[in-house]
């Protein structure tokens, strides 16, 4: 078999999207020839945690650790909860403290390209003899952290490897870059990383067409689009949920408040006793305080209910359960490109997805190939209202479902195959 070795950061414990994607291509390298080695660090700061997927890590993969040192430890003594929330990503532009201001300028201009930059130079050390003793000639890093990638570049310019490295995100234009009051020289350092580990790389894999096309423009590398996807493996026994329940799973943080839905939904309650009688509101996962306020705003707050952030098994029984699943992207240029992993299981789910997102949205042409369900810009009311109101009808005669098409090519297996092919 051929050796691989694959760098990530996130794997469990580690909750949230980051970790299902490598998880499983490693769980399915063997099914296609490859054997692979994962490294991962050895005491990670972890924002979300899902023990339960530990029962997902292959018995007979190789995992070799080490130490990393993140400052998260150490700005947790100055304010535990704040750091919590920008490390997993929650950053709110409403109501911020001048710690935060200070916490977010320290995080966007010392720490390039992010605070896990000191798990790089100890990393190359540590996995240098590594290669030479496993005959490891291939390796892939994924991130972010971009500075996974760093390492892959440091690994790249010292052995004579094949390096392919994986961006789940874009670098330099998501979205939440603009928020971590970059100065200029810092903006240009992101630049320049970008850059050189774009054109050292052998290889690049993307998650997305549009992020595809931007890289484009910076590298003439070969570049692979390989989605995110589902796993067959697992099937679900459970029973729709008895009130019309619209659920969104995962975090709905800052930005992703679909101000139109919750204006709809207020209307049709009004309008609608049966619909005020049988409408539910299911938040799995985070909420960020600007979603809770609209809620408030538009009269929904008691048709709500906040689960919190559960395990990766219990999102999925309440993806298959659910009559509508929510989807809900930023309204940007920058997000266009954006796919999130739950939109693959949505699809095994195999129930309605109601999606919301910008204007030219990737996700709403996956939506229309695989006949899942209907995507609105944050500006359509009558036809979004239209849509809800025909599926209700049909949720009171019990026939409120969908025939996907298309969707095996989104299967964790399949896209593995791909992805070996590539390497």
């Amino acid at each position: 078999m051929k050796k691989v070795l694959v760098i990530t950061y996130y794997w469990p414990p580690a909750g949230g999207p980051g970790v299902q994607r490598w998880l499983k291509f490693v769980t399915y390298f063997s099914d296609f020839g490859v054997e692979p080695v994962v490294y991962i660090p050895k005491n990670p700061h972890y924002p979300l945690k899902d023990e339960s997927l530990f029962e997902d890590v292959p018995k007979d993969i190789k995992i070799i650790k080490h130490k990393i040192f993140e400052p998260y430890g150490l700005s947790k003594l100055i304010s535990g909860r704040k750091t919590e929330r920008i490390s997993s990503g929650v950053i709110t532009q409403k109501n911020q403290s001048v710690l935060e201001r200070i916490m977010l300028w320290i995080r966007g201009n010392l720490f390039i390209p992010d605070a896990r930059k000191f798990w790089v130079n100890p990393s190359v050390k540590f996995l240098g003899p590594i290669l030479e003793k496993e005959g490891i000639k291939t390796i892939i890093t994924t991130g972010p952290p971009h500075s996974v990638h760093l390492i892959g570049l440091r690994l790249k310019e010292e052995f004579r490897i094949q390096w392919i490295a994986d961006f789940r995100d874009p670098w330099t234009s998501i979205g939440y870059h603009k928020k971590l009051k970059l100065t200029l020289p810092a903006q240009k350092r992101h630049k320049q990383l970008e850059h050189i580990v774009l054109n050292t790389a052998d290889k690049i894999v993307v998650t997305s067409k549009t992020t595809k096309q931007e890289f484009r423009a910076i590298t003439s590398k070969p570049i692979k689009v390989i989605t995110n996807g589902f796993d067959q493996q697992k099937s679900v026994q459970t029973s729709l949920d008895e009130k019309f329940t619209i659920a969104h799973i995962g975090s709905l943080l800052t930005n992703r408040n679909p101000i139109n839905l919750w204006k709809v939904l207020s209307e049709l309650i009004d309008e609608n006793e049966d619909f005020r009688r049988q409408i539910q509101l299911n938040f799995v996962g985070v909420v960020g305080q600007d979603i809770l306020d609209s809620l408030e705003e538009f009269g929904l707050r008691e048709y709500v209910n906040i689960m919190g952030y559960v395990s990766h098994e219990e999102a999925v029984s309440y993806q298959h359960k659910s009559q509508v699943l929510l989807l809900v992207e930023i309204d940007s240029k920058e997000t266009m490109g954006i796919i999130p992993g739950k939109f693959f299981e949505y699809l095994k789910a195999g129930r309605p997805i109601l999606g919301i997102g910008s204007d030219g949205w990737e996700v709403a042409e996956m939506i229309r190939e695989t006949a899942s369900g209907e995507v609105f810009d944050y500006l359509e009311l009558s036809q979004l209202k239209n849509v809800l109101l025909n599926w209700f009808q049909l949720f009171k005669n019990n026939s409120l479902a969908i025939s996907s098409t298309n969707i095996d090519q989104y299967s964790r297996r399949e896209l593995t195959g791909q992805l070996v092919e590539y390497i």
